[in-house]
């Protein structure tokens, strides 16, 4: 039977595991479902349909599954929030969820948020990253895996953020970030993440490929259009793919590239 402090309000429409703890003045509204081993903190309110999976750790006072931040949102839009299984949520987390019906804001797996961090409507995020104390994450932003996000940094809606970024703390993101690329200020590229990629496993010969890629796209002294072509040119691995493609397919808000 799941844990729950007898001044914590539960809907008996919620839907909650065996082995779940819930704290003194939770919330917890009906529609939610909430997997086996998560911890619920006190004060915290899960609402909006949201679905959390297994060992999820939620914060004192985080709000997950509120209204969107949209001045024309209809309030009986069908949609949700949807958390993977292991996250860590500290304290006083908004995760909004979707603007469409039938949409998900998507979190996934073995993600670290930090407190007081905000992940807005249609945020996709993916495994493995970790968001530092205040950072706000806009709207329709897609994240993917391995990412660490410096504390108090801001990001536009609709961006993309690659895999292995490194972003500095209290930058102000307008752009795409490339993935395996560390930025900082506004918009500005600082290099590859190479102590990253190395403690992830790519070994010396990706490595090489990667940064050989990253010279050609940013630092070729041409237009971006040109640098994309001259890299398009020549055969690559799949880890180097990954960055051209990036930059082959931004967002509507285009790639940094200096």
């Amino acid at each position: 039977m799941p844990k729950i402090h007898p001044r914590a309000l539960v809907s008996e429409r919620a839907e909650i595991a065996e082995n779940v703890q819930i704290g003194p003045f939770a919330i917890i509204d009906a529609g939610v479902r909430i997997d086996s081993g998560c911890t619920i903190g006190p004060q915290a309110w899960i609402t909006g349909r949201s679905i959390l999976g297994r060992d999820n750790k939620i914060g004192c006072g985080s709000i997950i599954g509120d209204l969107p931040q949209d001045t024309s949102f209809d309030p009986e839009t069908d949609s949700n929030v949807i958390i993977g299984d292991n996250n860590t949520i500290r304290e006083y987390v908004t995760i909004n969820r979707s603007t469409a019906n039938g949409g998900s804001t998507v979190v996934g797996n073995d993600n670290f948020i930090m407190t007081g961090a905000h992940l807005a409507h249609d945020v996709t995020l993916g495994n493995h990253n970790i968001l530092a104390n205040n950072v706000l994450v806009a709207g329709h932003i897609q994240m993917g895996n391995h990412n660490f996000l410096g504390g108090g940094s801001g990001y536009h809606q609709f961006l993309h953020i690659g895999d292995y970024c490194m972003i500095q703390g209290n930058s102000a993101i307008t752009r795409d970030v490339p993935p395996y690329c560390m930025a900082h200020g506004q918009n500005k590229l600082a290099g590859l993440n190479t102590i990253g990629l190395r403690r992830a496993g790519f070994n010396a010969e990706q490595r090489k490929e990667i940064k050989r890629a990253y010279k050609i796209l940013f630092h070729n002294g041409g237009n971006l259009a040109e640098s994309l072509a001259m890299a398009e040119s020549e055969l690559w691995p799949e880890c180097a793919m990954r960055l051209i493609n990036a930059v082959r397919t931004p967002s509507r808000k285009g790639v940094m590239t200096r």
